[in-house]
C-alpha cells in the first residue's frame, strides 16, 4: 500500500484510509459483528494503517476488538467528537466523550482527535471554548494531534475549513473532494499545503459516483444551473474518460482524489472486504493520463456547491 508523510504530524500512513462512517460502513447492520472485525484485519493486512471512525458513527467498539491483537504503533486511529447538537457544545462532555471513545477503542490515546461536522456560524465559539480543553487532553497524552471536519453535505463551498485555516490550530482537516466538486483545490489545499496540514478526503466517491441514477440526476441539475455544459449532462462522463484506462468511474474518482497536490489519505467507507480491496487497486494504479484529468477539471470549472452526496 501506498505511504506519505500526514503533513506536520509526521505520522507515515496509508494513502487508502479504512473510513468507519457512510452508508456503506462496518458495523452499519448489514454485516455481522465478527465479519466487520475480519474487514478491518483484512484492511490492515493489506497495508491499511490509517482508520478513521467517531462517537457518532457506532463503530469504536468494533474497531477496538478488531485491534486488540494489532499492536498499538502499528496503526493511526483518528476518531471525532459530534458538534452539530441542540445544545452548545460543553467542556465536560469533550472529555468525557473522549474517555468513552479510548475505552471503546482500547487504547490509551488517540492519535488524531476531531471536532467533527464544524458549521461555519459555530467555529469561532468552538475554537474559543472547546480549543483549550483539547490542548489540555493533547498534554496529557490522550490525544497526539488536532483535527477539524468540515460539514460538506451542507457546508460544500468549505467556509468551515476556510475560517479554520486562518488559525494555526490544527494539524489535520477532513475535506470533502471529488471530480464533481473539485473547489477545494482553489479554497482549502492551498492554506493546507502553506501551514504543511494533513488533510483527509471524504466524499471521493459516494452516490453520485457510484450509482448512475442519481449522477444522471445531478448532471442535469447541474446543466439546468449553468454549472456544467448541456451535453455533458446528456453524454454522462464517458466522453470525459476516454482513453483513461480506468475499470469504473469509482477507479477513476479515487484516482483523481489520489492524485491532487494537497490529498493525503483518501478514506472509503465500505462493509465489504471485497470493495476495499478493489479501492485498494485503485490507490495503487496508475495516475491518469494528463488530458484526462485535464478534461475532468475543466468540466467543472465552475462546480462549488454539490457534495455529490
Amino acid at each position: 500500500m501506498n505511504r506519505i508523510v500526514l503533513g506536520r504530524t509526521g505520522l507515515e500512513v496509508s494513502v487508502l484510509g479504512l473510513g468507519a462512517g457512510g452508508d456503506s460502513r462496518l458495523g452499519s447492520g448489514r454485516i455481522a459483528e465478527a465479519d466487520s472485525i475480519h474487514l478491518v484485519r483484512a484492511a490492515i493486512e493489506r497495508g491499511v494503517n490509517f482508520i478513521d471512525t467517531a462517537e457518532a458513527y457506532g463503530t469504536e467498539g468494533i474497531i477496538g476488538k478488531a485491534l486488540r491483537e494489532v499492536p498499538r504503533d502499528r496503526v493511526v486511529i483518528s476518531t471525532k467528537k459530534t458538534t452539530r447538537l441542540d445544545a452548545p457544545l460543553r467542556a465536560e462532555d469533550v472529555v468525557s466523550s473522549l474517555h468513552a471513545s479510548l475505552e471503546r477503542l482500547g487504547t490509551d490515546h488517540v492519535d488524531i482527535y476531531h471536532l467533527h461536522g464544524v458549521l461555519p456560524h459555530h467555529y469561532a465559539d468552538l475554537r474559543e471554548r472547546i480549543v483549550p480543553v483539547l490542548l489540555r487532553l493533547r498534554e496529557q497524552g490522550k490525544l497526539r494531534f488536532l483535527g477539524i471536519t468540515e460539514a460538506f453535505a451542507a457546508d460544500p463551498s468549505h467556509a468551515t475549513l476556510e475560517q479554520a485555516l486562518r488559525d494555526d490550530l490544527w494539524d489535520v482537516v477532513m475535506v470533502g473532494f471529488n471530480l464533481l466538486n473539485q473547489s477545494a483545490r482553489a479554497k482549502v489545499f492551498p492554506l493546507t499545503r502553506a501551514k504543511n496540514v494533513g488533510t483527509l478526503i471524504m466524499f471521493a466517491v459516494r452516490r453520485a459516483l457510484s450509482r448512475p441514477e442519481r449522477l444522471k440526476e445531478l448532471l442535469d441539475e447541474l446543466a439546468a444551473r449553468g454549472k456544467v455544459p448541456s451535453e455533458l449532462a446528456a453524454r454522462g462522463l464517458e466522453g470525459l474518460l476516454a482513453g483513461a484506462d480506468v475499470a469504473s468511474l469509482p477507479d477513476a474518482a479515487y484516482r483523481f482524489c489520489r492524485d491532487e497536490p494537497g490529498a493525503h489519505v483518501i478514506l472509503s467507507g465500505t462493509s465489504s472486504v471485497a470493495h476495499l480491496l478493489e479501492n485498494a487497486r485503485s490507490i495503487e494504479a496508475p495516475p491518469l493520463r494528463e488530458e484526462v484529468r485535464a478534461r475532468l477539471v475543466e468540466a467543472f470549472a465552475h462546480v462549488d456547491d454539490v457534495s455529490g452526496h
